[in-house]
């Protein structure tokens, strides 16, 4: 819970009201949002360079000019881990650029990842005062990306406060953003945590779902080496529930787990022709190439480039893998979605990236079978043509098909990027625990405990698929609510 009286004592101090006094909130409001700087589209459509370039100090500050410091700050409550926004924005705005840091790190384990690839258009800015004054929010993700990424080159890099240690063994079953966030709040506490992932990198989706042109792994490799010098370990090459057994982590004395293993099981479409060559899905196509180098000459296990290759799919995997396919060299990529742009759920900033390197949009077309040459591989797919119904459940209209209208196009690769289900392996592993028809693990809302005491879940494991921040939302919930647990058994013994 966001802490109001902690809030408005900062507010309060007086490097703030100095602040405030600067500049009156017309003519903050006054002030333009920064652009952020990118790579030329026809270079970067080539390259796995991060496209976007990051702010410059003057922007920055000129930015962070713009926030109203407001008495209640409404960023805060669409922010999942609670960042202290108006203060490290503040801290920018006077050119305290580290203490802006420090701030990030109080709540978020990674501000350099969240700072990237968190789509802050739906969350906190999505909150900012200046919408209603039909204004442009305040640059927030930029600017946490800035003082992250500031912090890192200056090379000195903060660690943040952490209780003295109480000797209480903790396991974290995966390396995604809800183990690293859990990680990161309970070693705060002052427990000893292991962090357990089945892949040979630590990052989990960090590493092997999301492109370096959008987030590089030297980022993530920074905020991890810093849970590290706070006491995380990492065991790589190890699963819970294979590796490990329930009763094994009891054995060597871990008092609490908390399962964040994600969704990994991709979701098809079942479809005639689906088991074609040159079909795949995105989790084997973004695996491959972001974790295993498939699009080095040299890669153990290479990856089909195809020239004609289309994407199945809205949502910012999709994308991610639209514009891999035109980095791996195909000559025409296209996003192939049921419903219409204004209904994907992908990131703004990623689709308009997208269309400026050269991806071509089809939207309100679906997939119904694929057509395969005599070697067995992909050579067209025929398409249903859609129209937008009545919303469904989601809110979103339901892409309803139009009778008759069908359209056959050439392709020589597919990926399929649908969604995803959980990775089975823990509920079926782990006895007790209460499974949904969907295959997540069960918990309890207010503190994601399990029907197994003494295990916590979170992330797409309990969610089905989301974010990276509402997945950190979710390793910050469980570890508070783990540390009560943990204290009030404590306090039964004594």
């Amino acid at each position: 819970m966001i802490d109001k009286e902690y809030i408005k004592v900062q507010r309060n101090e007086p490097w703030r009201e100095e602040l405030r006094k600067q500049l009156k909130n017309k003519e903050r409001m006054a002030i333009p949002r920064v652009k952020m700087p990118e790579l030329e589209a026809g270079y970067r459509s080539h390259s796995y360079e991060e496209v976007n370039l990051g702010l410059s100090l003057e922007q920055a500050v000129q930015e962070a000019k713009r926030c109203l410091d407001c008495p209640d700050p409404t960023c805060m409550t669409g922010c999942p881990v609670e960042i202290n926004i108006p203060t490290f924005i503040k801290n920018i705005e006077r050119n305290e650029i580290l203490e802006a840091a420090k701030t990030l790190k109080e709540t978020s384990a990674l501000p350099a990842v969240c700072g990237r690839v968190c789509p802050q258009e739906k969350q906190c800015e999505s909150q900012c005062l200046h919408l209603k004054m039909k204004s442009e929010s305040v640059a927030i993700g930029y600017l946490e990306r800035f003082a992250a990424d500031y912090e890192r080159e200056s090379g000195s890099i903060s660690v943040p406060k952490q209780a003295v240690s109480n000797g209480i063994k903790i396991a974290v079953a995966g390396s995604g953003p809800a183990g690293l966030s859990f990680a990161g709040d309970m070693a705060k506490y002052g427990y000893d945590v292991t962090v357990f992932e089945a892949l040979h990198e630590i990052g989990g989706v960090l590493k092997y779902g999301i492109p370096e042109f959008r987030l590089p792994n030297d980022i993530v490799d920074v905020e991890i080496d810093l849970l590290r010098q706070m006491g995380v370990q990492f065991v790589v090459n190890c699963i819970v529930g294979k590796t490990l057994s329930y009763e094994d982590l009891h054995t060597e004395g871990f008092r609490g787990i908390f399962v964040a293993s994600g969704a990994g099981l991709p979701n098809f479409m079942n479809i005639p022709g689906e088991n074609l060559s040159g079909v795949l899905s995105s989790n084997e196509y973004l695996t491959r190439v972001n974790l295993m180098g498939a699009n080095r000459k040299d890669a153990y296990t290479p990856v089909i480039t195809g020239k004609k290759v289309a994407i199945i799919g809205g949502g910012n995997t999709a994308i991610d893998s639209v514009r891999t396919a035109l980095r791996l060299g195909a000559e025409k990529a296209m996003i192939v979605y049921r419903r219409s742009e204004e209904e994907m759920p992908a990131r703004i900033e990623e689709i308009q990236h997208a269309k400026e390197e050269g991806v071509i949009f089809m939207n309100l077309y679906n997939p119904i079978r694929y057509i395969g040459d005599e070697r067995g591989r992909v050579k067209q797919m025929v398409l249903q043509k859609m129209e937008l119904g009545e919303p469904d459940a989601s809110g979103r209209k339901r892409p309803v098909e139009i009778p008759g209208a069908t359209e056959t196009i050439d392709v020589d690769e597919v990926i399929v990027a649908i969604g995803v289900s959980p990775n089975p392996l823990i509920p079926h592993e782990f006895q007790g625990l209460h499974i949904s028809k969907k295959g997540t693990i069960v918990v309890h809302p207010d503190s994601l405990q399990t029907d197994l005491p003494d295990v916590f879940a979170g992330g797409d494991i309990m969610r089905g698929g989301a974010t990276v921040i509402l997945a950190m939302g979710d390793g910050r919930k469980a570890a508070a609510a783990m540390r009560e647990m943990l204290t009030q058994s404590a306090e039964k013994k004594e």
